[in-house]
């Protein structure tokens, strides 16, 4: 190897090594961007949804979720835990199922913790598993317009909204949520 070469690639290295900070800087940047843009439209378009934000402990927001599948399937997205507005954590959905299934589709969720125990357990053990542990209760639009905050007295409620594409089936599906550094 030359020592031109050899110079060259050292200063690509320094370069690549120099810049892999800012980029994991810039990526955590853009999921908060991301999530805090997905649940201004959340509330923008369901007022009950708002109205929960401002008494949750935190919201974990997955602006796009995307899921396919036909007999077996799979979803993922990566989101952000907001507090007081700001990102303060990342975190992955991913899942598996199996059944009667085919088609694709994006999707953004929220999750509201409505007090510091149920946001405890996001944390605990190997990955937050939605439907063990504390009550979780998933709004749609139609539930939403009928409940109000003295009404809702659950741990956990979550939205699922700006829906694209087409899912269709019946099966059997997990959902695990786990923690991530955002590099």
């Amino acid at each position: 190897m030359s020592r031109t070469t050899l110079t060259g690639a050292v200063a690509i290295a320094l370069l690549v090594a120099g810049t892999r900070p800012a980029a994991a800087a810039d990526k955590a940047a853009e999921l908060g961007k991301n999530a805090q843009a997905a649940l201004a439209a959340l509330y923008a378009k369901v007022p009950a949804a708002k109205a929960l934000g401002a008494k949750a402990q935190a919201v974990l927001v997955f602006p796009k979720v995307t899921k396919a599948g036909l007999g077996i399937g799979g979803q993922h997205g990566d989101g952000a835990l907001l507090r007081g507005g700001k990102a303060v954590a990342y975190y992955s959905t991913s899942g598996a199922s199996f059944g009667l299934q085919a088609g694709g589709q994006t999707y953004g969720y929220a999750m509201f913790f409505m007090n510091a125990k149920a946001l405890e357990q996001l944390d605990v053990a190997k990955g937050f598993e939605v439907g063990v542990g504390p009550t979780v209760v998933v709004m749609d639009e139609g539930k939403a317009k009928s409940a109000t905050t003295t009404t809702m007295n659950d741990d956990i409620y979550a939205f699922i909204f700006s829906q694209k594409g087409l899912m269709g089936g019946l099966g059997i599906q997990g959902n695990n949520i786990r923690k991530i550094d955002p590099s």
